[in-house]
């Protein structure tokens, strides 16, 4: 497990031995890194807590966007939803949402009203956010559908996605001063979000994939994640000469041969062969349902769940 690092300078998170994260076999280092920020409860007592999430250190450094995805905890919704779903679409108290999107917005030094969140079908349509789009789906209505990706280079506004066992992408282009943040399923990874997502960026900002720094978030792993054969057919064919790396024979069942897929692997290949290069790639080692107690996951609870978050902020020029 990586070393736990801190947030905003504070270092006093009275839970944190709780967070042994069972992280997969993975060359180079763990990451992301655990983070902690110090954030207002909301209660009228002005208390302060502990808000616990992820994040990747190749983005930190890159000195111009925050990046953040979170745990399930550090908020304050309820039941299965506990405790920081950032879903208004269940059955979670709306207000319980809205509290947990603001410890957000100040671990990330911002505010809801700069947030912008996708509208996610599985598709691979990626939306140029402006200052238009700046509070929809938190304070705003979205008056857009079937977004699964957002790119934008205005500074201070932050991207938003949402999971619970699919792939983030996150993208940073240091040149230009644009950032992206893809949903990438099994639908999305065949169809090359990551890709469709880059080709947008180049359009609108002129952004070369060899430039950019990446990161595949928090997942479901190989070993958790079973397809049918027609999935993993799509797979082989679109993947042809990595189908034994992103594909191995699961188990025998009524309905059929079973496999494991791997969309860590497979998003890897998606963006290298756009161009992006190994260096500037950093690769989760954390499932989301190898680690329920810390992370939703559909396929961990059966549905029964709420929604992790991906966020990138590109932060004011000073």
């Amino acid at each position: 497990m990586t070393a736990m690092t801190y947030g905003l300078g504070y270092e006093n998170y009275e839970n944190k031995e709780i967070f042994q994260w069972k992280r997969k076999a993975h060359a180079g280092e763990a990451v992301p890194a655990q983070r902690y920020a110090l954030v207002s409860s909301g209660a009228e007592s002005g208390g302060k807590i502990d808000f616990p999430y992820l994040s990747f250190p190749m983005l930190e450094q890159a000195g111009m966007v925050d990046n953040l995805f979170t745990t399930r905890l550090g908020g304050v919704s309820e039941g299965i939803y506990a405790t920081t779903n950032l879903s208004f679409s269940m059955q979670d108290n709306p207000e319980a949402v809205k509290e947990n999107y603001r410890r957000i917005a100040q671990a990330l030094d911002t505010d809801v009203d700069h947030m912008v969140v996708s509208h996610q079908t599985h598709t691979t349509n990626v939306r140029l956010v402006t200052e238009k789009d700046l509070g929809k789906g938190i304070v705003k209505e979205r008056d857009y559908r079937d977004v699964d990706g957002l790119i934008t280079d205005i500074p201070g506004v932050c991207l938003v996605t949402f999971y619970s066992d699919c792939v983030p992408l996150y993208f940073v282009d240091p040149v230009h001063r644009a950032i992206g943040l893809s949903h990438s399923g099994w639908r999305g990874t065949v169809k090359r979000m990551g890709e469709k997502t880059l080709s947008a960026m180049k359009e609108a900002f002129g952004t070369r994939p060899e430039e950019v720094l990446c990161a595949i978030g928090p997942s479901i792993c190989q070993d958790c994640y079973e397809v049918s054969a027609d999935v993993a057919e799509e797979f082989r064919t679109e993947f042809a000469g990595h189908e034994d790396v992103i594909l191995k024979k699961g188990r025998a069942s009524e309905e059929g041969q079973k496999w494991q897929l791997n969309l860590w692997e497979a998003n890897r290949v998606v963006l290298t062969d756009a161009g992006v290069l190994p260096e500037h790639l950093e690769i989760t080692d954390i499932c989301t349902c190898c680690n329920p107690q810390y992370l939703f996951s559909h396929r961990a609870t059966q549905g029964k769940r709420g929604n992790l978050g991906a966020f990138l902020k590109l932060r004011e020029e000073n």
